[in-house]
Protein backbone atom coordinates (compact mmCIF):
# COMPACT_ATOMS: atom_id res chain seq x y z
CA UNK A 1 0.00 0.00 0.00
CA UNK A 2 1.49 3.51 -0.90
CA UNK A 3 1.56 6.05 1.70
CA UNK A 4 -0.36 8.12 -0.23
CA UNK A 5 -3.20 6.44 0.01
CA UNK A 6 -3.66 6.34 4.24
CA UNK A 7 -4.74 10.07 4.42
CA UNK A 8 -7.04 12.40 1.78
CA UNK A 9 -4.83 15.75 3.08
CA UNK A 10 -1.74 13.53 2.54
CA UNK A 11 -2.34 13.09 -1.16
CA UNK A 12 -1.98 17.10 -1.32
CA UNK A 13 1.10 17.22 0.39
CA UNK A 14 3.69 15.97 -2.08
CA UNK A 15 1.63 18.18 -4.84
CA UNK A 16 2.37 21.23 -2.84
CA UNK A 17 5.78 20.25 -1.75
CA UNK A 18 6.34 20.43 -5.82
CA UNK A 19 4.48 23.62 -6.34
CA UNK A 20 6.88 25.32 -3.52
CA UNK A 21 9.91 24.09 -4.43
CA UNK A 22 9.20 25.27 -7.81
CA UNK A 23 8.14 28.42 -6.83
CA UNK A 24 11.28 28.90 -4.61
CA UNK A 25 13.87 28.05 -7.22
CA UNK A 26 12.32 30.13 -9.47
CA UNK A 27 12.72 32.96 -6.97
CA UNK A 28 16.81 32.07 -7.41
CA UNK A 29 17.83 34.62 -9.63
CA UNK A 30 20.58 31.81 -11.34
CA UNK A 31 22.11 28.94 -10.57
CA UNK A 32 25.09 29.90 -7.89
CA UNK A 33 23.14 33.34 -7.01
CA UNK A 34 21.94 34.27 -3.83
CA UNK A 35 18.50 34.34 -3.51
CA UNK A 36 17.25 38.33 -2.85
CA UNK A 37 13.61 38.10 -1.66
CA UNK A 38 11.64 41.34 -0.87
CA UNK A 39 11.13 43.48 2.26
CA UNK A 40 8.16 45.31 3.06
CA UNK A 41 7.41 48.67 1.91
CA UNK A 42 8.00 50.56 5.57
CA UNK A 43 6.00 53.95 6.55
CA UNK A 44 8.77 54.48 8.61
CA UNK A 45 11.56 54.26 5.55
CA UNK A 46 9.85 56.16 3.76
CA UNK A 47 9.02 58.87 5.92
CA UNK A 48 12.38 59.15 7.50
CA UNK A 49 13.79 59.17 3.96
CA UNK A 50 11.73 61.79 2.30
CA UNK A 51 12.06 64.49 4.99
CA UNK A 52 15.79 63.91 4.89
CA UNK A 53 15.81 64.74 1.28
CA UNK A 54 14.08 67.64 1.73
CA UNK A 55 16.56 68.80 4.37
CA UNK A 56 19.31 67.89 2.06
CA UNK A 57 18.16 69.57 -0.92
CA UNK A 58 14.09 70.24 -1.44
CA UNK A 59 14.56 71.31 -5.23
CA UNK A 60 17.30 68.84 -6.70
CA UNK A 61 15.04 65.67 -5.13
CA UNK A 62 11.73 67.28 -5.33
CA UNK A 63 10.57 64.32 -7.46
CA UNK A 64 11.95 61.25 -4.81
CA UNK A 65 9.51 63.86 -2.10
CA UNK A 66 6.85 63.84 -4.19
CA UNK A 67 6.66 60.08 -5.07
CA UNK A 68 7.34 59.03 -1.32
CA UNK A 69 4.39 61.60 -0.14
CA UNK A 70 2.02 60.32 -2.74
CA UNK A 71 2.66 56.75 -1.12
CA UNK A 72 2.35 57.80 2.15
CA UNK A 73 -1.10 58.96 1.66
CA UNK A 74 -1.97 56.23 -0.44
CA UNK A 75 -1.25 53.67 2.77
CA UNK A 76 -2.76 55.80 4.95
CA UNK A 77 -4.97 54.11 7.33
CA UNK A 78 -9.00 55.14 7.25
CA UNK A 79 -8.57 56.83 10.88
CA UNK A 80 -5.11 58.59 9.45
CA UNK A 81 -2.69 56.22 10.88
CA UNK A 82 0.33 54.25 9.43
CA UNK A 83 1.95 51.29 10.67
CA UNK A 84 5.37 49.60 9.99
CA UNK A 85 4.53 47.63 6.93
CA UNK A 86 1.35 47.81 4.79
CA UNK A 87 0.12 44.70 6.58
CA UNK A 88 0.97 45.70 10.16
CA UNK A 89 -1.71 47.67 12.42
CA UNK A 90 -1.06 51.21 13.34
CA UNK A 91 1.26 52.14 15.69
CA UNK A 92 2.51 55.83 17.93
CA UNK A 93 5.97 55.45 15.96
CA UNK A 94 5.33 55.18 12.49
CA UNK A 95 2.09 57.77 12.75
CA UNK A 96 4.45 60.21 14.54
CA UNK A 97 7.25 60.08 11.97
CA UNK A 98 4.57 60.13 9.03
CA UNK A 99 2.61 62.87 10.65
CA UNK A 100 6.37 64.94 10.67
CA UNK A 101 7.12 64.53 7.55
CA UNK A 102 4.33 65.54 6.33
CA UNK A 103 4.23 68.67 8.48
CA UNK A 104 7.19 69.78 6.47
CA UNK A 105 6.65 69.02 3.16
CA UNK A 106 2.72 69.46 2.80
CA UNK A 107 -0.33 69.44 4.88
CA UNK A 108 -1.05 66.13 7.64
CA UNK A 109 -4.38 64.91 7.91
CA UNK A 110 -6.43 66.61 11.03
CA UNK A 111 -7.45 63.24 12.03
CA UNK A 112 -3.59 61.71 12.51
CA UNK A 113 -3.07 64.89 14.67
CA UNK A 114 -6.03 63.28 16.65
CA UNK A 115 -5.03 59.73 16.88
CA UNK A 116 -1.36 61.30 18.47
CA UNK A 117 -2.72 62.88 20.91
CA UNK A 118 -4.81 60.37 22.36
CA UNK A 119 -1.83 58.20 22.20
CA UNK A 120 0.15 60.73 24.29
CA UNK A 121 -2.19 62.51 25.96
CA UNK A 122 -2.27 65.55 24.63
CA UNK A 123 -0.15 67.37 21.79
CA UNK A 124 2.48 69.56 23.81
CA UNK A 125 5.96 68.89 23.36
CA UNK A 126 5.92 67.85 26.60
CA UNK A 127 3.04 64.92 26.33
CA UNK A 128 5.09 64.02 22.86
CA UNK A 129 8.56 63.90 24.35
CA UNK A 130 7.69 62.00 26.87
CA UNK A 131 5.24 59.78 25.22
CA UNK A 132 8.52 58.65 22.73
CA UNK A 133 10.49 58.66 25.52
CA UNK A 134 8.46 55.99 27.61
CA UNK A 135 7.69 53.78 25.20
CA UNK A 136 11.13 53.37 23.82
CA UNK A 137 12.71 53.54 28.00
CA UNK A 138 16.66 53.72 28.70
CA UNK A 139 16.95 52.62 24.94
CA UNK A 140 17.46 55.88 22.96
CA UNK A 141 18.44 54.26 19.61
CA UNK A 142 15.41 55.21 18.04
CA UNK A 143 13.72 57.49 20.41
CA UNK A 144 16.40 60.86 20.47
CA UNK A 145 15.95 60.76 16.36
CA UNK A 146 12.57 60.59 16.00
CA UNK A 147 12.56 63.20 18.42
CA UNK A 148 14.89 65.31 16.67
CA UNK A 149 13.31 64.80 13.33
CA UNK A 150 9.94 66.13 15.15
CA UNK A 151 11.97 69.04 16.29
CA UNK A 152 13.23 70.04 12.64
CA UNK A 153 9.81 69.54 11.19
CA UNK A 154 8.69 71.84 13.58
CA UNK A 155 6.13 69.18 15.18
CA UNK A 156 7.83 70.77 18.67
CA UNK A 157 9.62 73.71 19.48
CA UNK A 158 11.86 72.72 21.95
CA UNK A 159 14.93 71.09 22.10
CA UNK A 160 16.05 71.10 25.99
CA UNK A 161 14.30 68.47 26.87
CA UNK A 162 15.68 65.70 23.63
CA UNK A 163 17.94 63.59 24.95
CA UNK A 164 21.89 64.72 24.69
CA UNK A 165 24.25 61.53 22.90
CA UNK A 166 27.17 61.53 23.96
CA UNK A 167 29.37 61.87 20.32
CA UNK A 168 32.86 62.44 21.61
CA UNK A 169 32.89 58.67 22.51
CA UNK A 170 32.95 57.84 19.10
CA UNK A 171 36.44 59.12 18.81
CA UNK A 172 37.83 56.02 21.10
CA UNK A 173 38.73 52.83 20.06
CA UNK A 174 35.91 50.51 19.94
CA UNK A 175 36.75 47.90 22.21
CA UNK A 176 36.18 50.67 25.17
CA UNK A 177 32.91 51.46 23.66
CA UNK A 178 31.00 48.90 25.82
CA UNK A 179 32.10 49.75 29.19
CA UNK A 180 30.66 52.73 28.53
CA UNK A 181 26.95 51.69 28.74
CA UNK A 182 25.95 53.88 26.21
CA UNK A 183 22.01 54.77 25.33
CA UNK A 184 22.43 53.69 21.96
CA UNK A 185 22.86 49.98 20.94
CA UNK A 186 26.06 48.88 19.10
CA UNK A 187 25.14 49.08 15.41
CA UNK A 188 23.61 52.82 16.15
CA UNK A 189 26.84 54.29 16.28
CA UNK A 190 26.71 56.75 13.14
CA UNK A 191 22.87 58.25 15.27
CA UNK A 192 25.07 58.94 18.03
CA UNK A 193 27.44 60.69 16.50
CA UNK A 194 24.87 63.17 14.11
CA UNK A 195 22.33 63.28 16.38
CA UNK A 196 24.56 63.89 19.15
CA UNK A 197 26.29 67.00 17.42
CA UNK A 198 23.16 68.29 16.10
CA UNK A 199 21.32 67.87 19.73
CA UNK A 200 24.70 69.65 20.87
CA UNK A 201 24.50 72.75 18.39
CA UNK A 202 20.59 73.32 19.46
CA UNK A 203 21.02 72.59 22.85
CA UNK A 204 22.42 75.29 25.78
CA UNK A 205 26.00 75.78 26.67
CA UNK A 206 27.45 75.15 29.73
CA UNK A 207 31.26 74.61 31.00
CA UNK A 208 32.20 71.54 28.84
CA UNK A 209 30.41 72.76 25.75
CA UNK A 210 34.62 73.58 24.44
CA UNK A 211 35.58 70.49 25.44
CA UNK A 212 32.64 68.99 23.28
CA UNK A 213 33.07 71.01 20.30
CA UNK A 214 36.87 69.88 20.18
CA UNK A 215 35.86 66.50 19.35
CA UNK A 216 33.25 67.58 16.30
CA UNK A 217 35.60 67.23 13.68
CA UNK A 218 37.21 64.09 14.97
CA UNK A 219 33.98 62.00 15.24
CA UNK A 220 32.73 63.09 11.92
CA UNK A 221 35.69 61.37 10.40
CA UNK A 222 34.92 58.68 12.63
CA UNK A 223 31.35 58.74 10.88
CA UNK A 224 32.99 59.01 7.37
CA UNK A 225 35.51 55.87 8.25
CA UNK A 226 31.84 53.87 9.28
CA UNK A 227 30.29 54.92 6.30
CA UNK A 228 30.43 52.79 2.91
CA UNK A 229 31.14 53.79 -0.25
CA UNK A 230 27.61 53.82 -1.55
CA UNK A 231 26.38 55.71 1.74
CA UNK A 232 24.15 53.51 3.31
CA UNK A 233 24.63 52.64 6.82
CA UNK A 234 23.54 49.14 7.62
CA UNK A 235 21.91 48.94 4.17
CA UNK A 236 19.23 50.37 5.96
CA UNK A 237 16.92 53.29 5.11
CA UNK A 238 15.96 55.17 8.40
CA UNK A 239 19.66 55.42 9.76
CA UNK A 240 20.58 56.61 7.02
CA UNK A 241 18.44 59.59 6.89
CA UNK A 242 18.28 60.23 10.05
CA UNK A 243 22.41 60.70 9.45
CA UNK A 244 21.23 62.63 6.99
CA UNK A 245 19.02 64.74 7.76
CA UNK A 246 20.49 65.84 11.18
CA UNK A 247 24.00 66.42 9.55
CA UNK A 248 22.41 69.06 7.09
CA UNK A 249 20.85 70.53 9.73
CA UNK A 250 23.90 70.81 12.06
CA UNK A 251 25.65 72.89 9.36
CA UNK A 252 27.23 69.86 7.09
CA UNK A 253 24.77 69.63 4.00
CA UNK A 254 28.11 69.33 1.65
CA UNK A 255 29.69 66.88 4.20
CA UNK A 256 30.37 63.62 1.63
CA UNK A 257 28.75 61.60 4.58
CA UNK A 258 25.44 63.61 3.73
CA UNK A 259 25.52 63.47 0.20
CA UNK A 260 26.75 59.70 0.19
CA UNK A 261 23.74 59.33 2.56
CA UNK A 262 21.13 61.21 0.16
CA UNK A 263 22.36 59.09 -2.99
CA UNK A 264 21.94 55.92 -1.37
CA UNK A 265 18.25 57.06 -0.37
CA UNK A 266 17.92 57.87 -4.10
CA UNK A 267 19.39 54.58 -5.28
CA UNK A 268 17.30 52.59 -3.47
CA UNK A 269 13.46 53.71 -3.61
CA UNK A 270 11.33 51.69 -5.32
CA UNK A 271 9.18 52.33 -8.44
CA UNK A 272 5.94 53.66 -6.52
CA UNK A 273 8.02 55.85 -4.29
CA UNK A 274 8.49 53.63 -0.98
CA UNK A 275 11.53 52.68 0.97
CA UNK A 276 12.00 49.40 2.56
CA UNK A 277 13.79 49.31 5.81
CA UNK A 278 16.55 47.61 4.40
CA UNK A 279 17.68 46.92 0.91
CA UNK A 280 17.67 43.14 1.30
CA UNK A 281 18.32 40.29 3.43
CA UNK A 282 19.89 38.29 0.62
CA UNK A 283 22.22 36.03 2.73
CA UNK A 284 19.57 35.12 5.08
CA UNK A 285 16.97 34.40 2.82
CA UNK A 286 19.37 32.20 1.11
CA UNK A 287 20.82 30.23 3.85
CA UNK A 288 16.70 29.51 4.61
CA UNK A 289 16.24 28.34 0.79
CA UNK A 290 19.31 25.88 0.86
CA UNK A 291 17.85 24.33 4.29
CA UNK A 292 14.01 24.33 3.12
CA UNK A 293 15.23 22.82 -0.75
CA UNK A 294 18.64 20.82 0.24
CA UNK A 295 19.82 18.42 -2.45
CA UNK A 296 16.99 19.68 -4.78
CA UNK A 297 19.33 22.87 -5.38
CA UNK A 298 20.70 22.63 -8.72
CA UNK A 299 24.81 22.99 -8.71
CA UNK A 300 25.28 23.43 -5.54
CA UNK A 301 28.92 23.51 -5.59
CA UNK A 302 28.38 27.04 -7.33
CA UNK A 303 26.19 28.39 -4.48
CA UNK A 304 28.22 27.40 -1.95
CA UNK A 305 31.65 29.08 -3.55
CA UNK A 306 28.92 32.33 -3.57
CA UNK A 307 27.89 31.71 0.27
CA UNK A 308 31.86 31.49 0.60
CA UNK A 309 33.40 34.27 -1.12
CA UNK A 310 30.70 36.38 0.74
CA UNK A 311 32.57 35.79 4.42
CA UNK A 312 33.82 38.97 5.57
CA UNK A 313 37.73 38.88 4.81
CA UNK A 314 38.89 41.73 7.13
CA UNK A 315 38.44 43.09 10.02
CA UNK A 316 34.86 45.20 9.64
CA UNK A 317 35.32 49.41 10.75
CA UNK A 318 31.54 49.27 11.79
CA UNK A 319 31.47 46.67 14.50
CA UNK A 320 35.67 46.67 15.12
CA UNK A 321 34.68 42.46 14.41
CA UNK A 322 37.59 40.28 13.03
CA UNK A 323 37.24 38.15 9.61
CA UNK A 324 35.03 35.18 9.16
CA UNK A 325 32.25 36.45 9.96
CA UNK A 326 28.80 36.75 7.37
CA UNK A 327 26.32 39.47 7.20
CA UNK A 328 22.76 39.45 6.44
CA UNK A 329 23.47 40.46 2.77
CA UNK A 330 26.25 40.20 0.03
CA UNK A 331 25.81 44.36 -0.29
CA UNK A 332 28.97 46.59 1.47
CA UNK A 333 26.48 48.31 3.75
CA UNK A 334 26.30 44.63 6.19
CA UNK A 335 27.83 43.90 9.31
CA UNK A 336 28.73 40.11 9.91
CA UNK A 337 26.36 38.50 12.74
CA UNK A 338 26.01 35.59 14.58
CA UNK A 339 22.73 34.71 13.27
CA UNK A 340 23.76 34.80 9.29
CA UNK A 341 27.26 33.25 10.05
CA UNK A 342 25.53 30.54 11.79
CA UNK A 343 22.91 30.31 8.66
CA UNK A 344 25.76 30.58 6.37
CA UNK A 345 27.51 27.86 7.66
CA UNK A 346 24.74 25.43 8.05
CA UNK A 347 23.96 26.19 4.21
CA UNK A 348 27.63 25.33 3.29
CA UNK A 349 27.22 21.99 5.65
CA UNK A 350 23.90 21.27 3.04
CA UNK A 351 25.70 22.52 -0.25
CA UNK A 352 29.04 20.97 0.36
CA UNK A 353 27.75 17.91 2.08
CA UNK A 354 29.83 17.99 5.01
CA UNK A 355 33.06 18.75 3.62
CA UNK A 356 35.00 21.11 5.52
CA UNK A 357 36.72 24.19 4.10
CA UNK A 358 38.88 26.66 5.66
CA UNK A 359 35.81 29.30 5.44
CA UNK A 360 34.07 27.26 8.28
CA UNK A 361 36.62 27.30 10.06
CA UNK A 362 37.00 30.68 9.88
CA UNK A 363 33.48 31.03 10.43
CA UNK A 364 33.09 28.52 13.88
CA UNK A 365 36.31 30.97 15.54
CA UNK A 366 34.29 34.08 15.18
CA UNK A 367 31.40 32.87 16.59
CA UNK A 368 33.60 31.67 19.37
CA UNK A 369 34.93 35.05 20.03
CA UNK A 370 31.69 36.35 20.09
CA UNK A 371 30.22 34.59 22.68
CA UNK A 372 29.09 36.63 25.82
CA UNK A 373 30.52 35.92 29.22
CA UNK A 374 26.69 34.80 30.27
CA UNK A 375 27.22 32.05 27.91
CA UNK A 376 24.69 32.96 25.41
CA UNK A 377 25.28 34.40 21.71
CA UNK A 378 24.53 38.43 20.77
CA UNK A 379 23.74 39.52 17.71
CA UNK A 380 26.07 41.53 16.65
CA UNK A 381 29.19 42.87 19.21
CA UNK A 382 30.16 40.93 22.35
CA UNK A 383 29.68 42.53 26.10
CA UNK A 384 27.21 45.04 24.65
CA UNK A 385 24.45 43.59 27.48
CA UNK A 386 22.46 47.07 28.37
CA UNK A 387 19.81 47.32 26.04
CA UNK A 388 17.69 44.43 24.89
CA UNK A 389 18.75 44.18 21.17
CA UNK A 390 22.25 43.68 22.24
CA UNK A 391 21.49 40.45 24.85
CA UNK A 392 22.19 37.17 23.82
CA UNK A 393 19.65 35.69 22.08
CA UNK A 394 18.06 31.95 22.67
CA UNK A 395 17.25 31.33 19.00
CA UNK A 396 20.03 32.90 17.88
CA UNK A 397 21.73 30.96 20.42
CA UNK A 398 20.63 27.65 19.31
CA UNK A 399 21.23 28.35 15.29
CA UNK A 400 25.12 28.37 16.95
CA UNK A 401 24.65 25.40 18.58
CA UNK A 402 23.35 23.76 15.48
CA UNK A 403 26.14 24.88 13.16
CA UNK A 404 28.74 23.62 15.79
CA UNK A 405 27.15 20.55 15.89
CA UNK A 406 26.65 19.76 12.08
CA UNK A 407 31.01 20.94 11.89
CA UNK A 408 32.13 19.00 14.81
CA UNK A 409 33.81 15.90 13.75
CA UNK A 410 35.58 17.67 10.65
CA UNK A 411 37.20 20.56 12.60
CA UNK A 412 40.49 20.86 13.40
CA UNK A 413 41.53 18.89 17.32
CA UNK A 414 41.59 21.93 18.94
CA UNK A 415 38.82 23.82 17.46
CA UNK A 416 36.32 20.83 18.37
CA UNK A 417 37.70 21.39 21.83
CA UNK A 418 36.60 25.08 22.12
CA UNK A 419 33.59 24.02 19.97
CA UNK A 420 32.64 21.59 22.96
CA UNK A 421 33.45 24.30 26.11
CA UNK A 422 31.64 26.77 23.95
CA UNK A 423 28.48 24.53 23.69
CA UNK A 424 28.45 23.85 27.14
CA UNK A 425 28.39 27.58 28.21
CA UNK A 426 25.52 28.13 25.83
CA UNK A 427 23.56 24.88 26.82
CA UNK A 428 23.51 26.17 30.53
CA UNK A 429 22.38 29.75 29.43
CA UNK A 430 19.68 28.52 27.27
CA UNK A 431 18.76 26.40 30.42
CA UNK A 432 18.66 29.27 32.59
CA UNK A 433 17.25 31.40 30.79
CA UNK A 434 14.11 28.85 29.76
CA UNK A 435 10.56 30.03 30.79
CA UNK A 436 8.66 27.92 33.35
CA UNK A 437 6.04 26.85 30.43
CA UNK A 438 8.85 25.64 28.26
CA UNK A 439 9.32 28.57 26.35
CA UNK A 440 12.04 30.65 25.04
CA UNK A 441 11.57 34.89 24.00
CA UNK A 442 13.14 35.93 20.27
CA UNK A 443 14.91 39.03 19.92
CA UNK A 444 14.43 39.77 16.00
CA UNK A 445 10.90 38.06 15.75
CA UNK A 446 7.59 38.87 17.24
CA UNK A 447 3.38 39.03 16.52
CA UNK A 448 1.89 42.32 16.46
CA UNK A 449 -1.34 40.40 18.13
CA UNK A 450 0.23 39.73 21.23
CA UNK A 451 -0.35 41.86 23.92
CA UNK A 452 3.15 41.98 24.22
CA UNK A 453 4.24 42.10 20.64
CA UNK A 454 6.47 38.69 21.27
CA UNK A 455 6.24 35.43 19.86
CA UNK A 456 7.76 32.95 22.52
CA UNK A 457 6.34 30.07 19.47
CA UNK A 458 9.11 31.50 17.12
CA UNK A 459 12.04 31.11 19.40
CA UNK A 460 10.77 27.58 21.10
CA UNK A 461 10.32 26.00 18.29
CA UNK A 462 13.88 27.43 16.43
CA UNK A 463 15.23 26.21 19.27
CA UNK A 464 13.68 22.81 19.60
CA UNK A 465 14.27 22.01 15.76
CA UNK A 466 18.06 23.37 16.27
CA UNK A 467 18.86 20.87 19.01
CA UNK A 468 17.42 17.94 17.64
CA UNK A 469 20.74 16.16 16.81
CA UNK A 470 22.43 17.12 20.11
CA UNK A 471 22.77 14.20 22.52
CA UNK A 472 23.61 15.95 25.46
CA UNK A 473 21.38 15.30 28.44
CA UNK A 474 20.70 19.37 29.10
CA UNK A 475 19.14 19.79 25.63
CA UNK A 476 17.01 16.22 25.99
CA UNK A 477 15.93 18.35 28.79
CA UNK A 478 15.29 21.32 27.60
CA UNK A 479 13.62 20.09 24.32
CA UNK A 480 11.25 17.66 26.47
CA UNK A 481 10.18 21.49 28.11
CA UNK A 482 9.99 22.70 24.78
CA UNK A 483 7.96 20.36 23.03
CA UNK A 484 5.00 20.97 25.91
CA UNK A 485 5.08 24.47 25.40
CA UNK A 486 4.55 24.30 21.91
CA UNK A 487 1.56 21.50 22.13
CA UNK A 488 0.48 23.62 25.19
CA UNK A 489 -0.34 26.81 22.90
CA UNK A 490 -1.62 25.57 19.88
CA UNK A 491 -4.68 26.91 18.50
CA UNK A 492 -8.26 24.95 17.55
CA UNK A 493 -7.42 25.81 14.05
CA UNK A 494 -4.78 23.54 14.35
CA UNK A 495 -2.09 26.84 13.58
CA UNK A 496 -0.71 28.79 16.09
CA UNK A 497 0.29 32.13 16.86
CA UNK A 498 3.14 34.24 18.36
CA UNK A 499 1.93 32.91 21.99
CA UNK A 500 -1.27 31.49 23.97
CA UNK A 501 -4.47 32.40 22.05
CA UNK A 502 -2.88 34.47 19.59
CA UNK A 503 -4.47 34.00 15.89
CA UNK A 504 -2.77 31.47 13.85
CA UNK A 505 -0.23 32.29 11.12
CA UNK A 506 1.45 30.35 8.28
CA UNK A 507 4.87 31.31 9.34
CA UNK A 508 4.40 30.65 12.75
CA UNK A 509 2.60 27.27 12.22
CA UNK A 510 5.41 26.10 9.76
CA UNK A 511 7.99 26.90 12.38
CA UNK A 512 6.26 24.48 15.18
CA UNK A 513 5.38 22.32 12.92
CA UNK A 514 9.51 21.79 11.43
CA UNK A 515 9.69 21.78 15.11
CA UNK A 516 7.66 19.14 16.16
CA UNK A 517 8.29 16.69 13.31
CA UNK A 518 12.13 17.08 14.22
CA UNK A 519 11.14 14.01 16.67
CA UNK A 520 9.66 11.31 15.76
CA UNK A 521 7.72 10.50 19.25
CA UNK A 522 5.21 14.10 18.41
CA UNK A 523 1.97 12.89 18.43
CA UNK A 524 0.52 12.09 15.14
CA UNK A 525 -2.61 13.99 15.26
CA UNK A 526 -1.33 17.39 16.19
CA UNK A 527 0.49 17.28 13.00
CA UNK A 528 -1.60 16.36 11.22
CA UNK A 529 -3.78 19.32 12.32
CA UNK A 530 -0.92 21.29 11.72
CA UNK A 531 -0.61 20.16 8.53
CA UNK A 532 -4.40 20.54 7.87
CA UNK A 533 -4.07 24.36 8.62
CA UNK A 534 -1.29 24.92 6.01
CA UNK A 535 -3.00 22.95 3.41
CA UNK A 536 -6.36 24.93 4.02
CA UNK A 537 -4.38 27.98 3.59
CA UNK A 538 -2.94 26.99 0.37
CA UNK A 539 -6.29 25.92 -1.11
CA UNK A 540 -7.77 29.39 -0.43
CA UNK A 541 -4.44 31.03 -1.95
CA UNK A 542 -3.52 32.67 1.20
CA UNK A 543 -0.45 30.61 2.53
CA UNK A 544 2.00 33.45 0.99
CA UNK A 545 0.01 36.32 2.16
CA UNK A 546 2.95 38.56 3.59
CA UNK A 547 2.67 38.43 7.48
CA UNK A 548 5.29 41.07 9.66
CA UNK A 549 6.54 38.91 11.93
CA UNK A 550 10.04 40.49 11.39
CA UNK A 551 11.56 42.64 14.00
CA UNK A 552 14.40 45.16 12.78
CA UNK A 553 16.50 47.60 14.70
CA UNK A 554 14.58 49.16 17.80
CA UNK A 555 11.81 46.87 16.81
CA UNK A 556 10.31 47.93 13.89
CA UNK A 557 8.36 45.54 11.79
CA UNK A 558 8.39 43.90 8.52
CA UNK A 559 7.30 41.26 6.56
CA UNK A 560 9.82 39.70 3.69
CA UNK A 561 8.39 37.65 0.50
CA UNK A 562 10.19 34.50 1.34
CA UNK A 563 9.50 33.87 4.95
CA UNK A 564 6.37 31.96 4.08
CA UNK A 565 8.05 29.62 1.40
CA UNK A 566 11.08 29.20 3.01
CA UNK A 567 9.52 28.20 6.56
CA UNK A 568 6.42 25.90 5.08
CA UNK A 569 8.68 24.47 2.38
CA UNK A 570 11.01 22.96 5.48
CA UNK A 571 8.16 22.15 7.34
CA UNK A 572 6.22 20.26 5.24
CA UNK A 573 9.37 18.29 3.89
CA UNK A 574 10.32 17.37 7.28
CA UNK A 575 6.58 16.43 8.13
CA UNK A 576 6.37 14.08 4.94
CA UNK A 577 9.37 12.26 5.89
CA UNK A 578 8.11 11.52 9.54
CA UNK A 579 4.08 11.18 8.32
CA UNK A 580 6.35 8.36 5.89
CA UNK A 581 7.90 6.62 8.95
CA UNK A 582 5.18 6.48 11.12
CA UNK A 583 2.74 5.37 8.64
CA UNK A 584 5.18 2.26 7.17
CA UNK A 585 5.55 1.51 11.30
CA UNK A 586 1.95 1.46 10.63
CA UNK A 587 2.14 -0.95 8.14
CA UNK A 588 4.83 -3.34 9.72
CA UNK A 589 2.64 -3.30 12.73
CA UNK A 590 -0.37 -4.92 10.34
Amino acid sequence: MKTEEFNPPFRGLGGMIDVLRKQLLDEQPQEGALWRGELSSSAISTSVSVFALYMVDKEKYASFIHNGTEWLKATMKAEGTWGDSIESPSNMTATLLTYASLCAVGRPPEKTKEYLSGKFGGSTDQHIIKGVLAYYGKDLTFSAPILVMCALAGVISSWDEIPQLPFEVSVLPQKLFRFFRLPVVSYAIPALIAVGILRYKKGRKNLLSPIRKSFINKSLQVLEKLQPTHGGFLEAAPLTAFVAMCMSAAGYRDHIATQRGAGFLTDTVRQDGAWPIDTDLAAWVTALSVRALGNDITNKQALADTIRKNAFAFKHPFTGAKEGGWGWTDLTGAVPDADDTSGSLVALHILQDGVYSPEVGKGIEWLLDLQNKDGGMPTFCKGWGKLPFDRSSPDISAHSLLAFQLWMDVLPADLQKKCRNSMQRMLKWMQKIQAVDGSWTPLWFGDQQAKDERSPVYATAMAVEYLAGSKDPIAHEMVSKGLKYILSVQNTDGGWGGAKDVPSKVTLTARALSALSSYPETNQEVMEQAFNYLYRKYEAGELLQAEPIGLYFSRLWYSEKLYNITFVLNALKKFKAQYSMFNVKETNHE
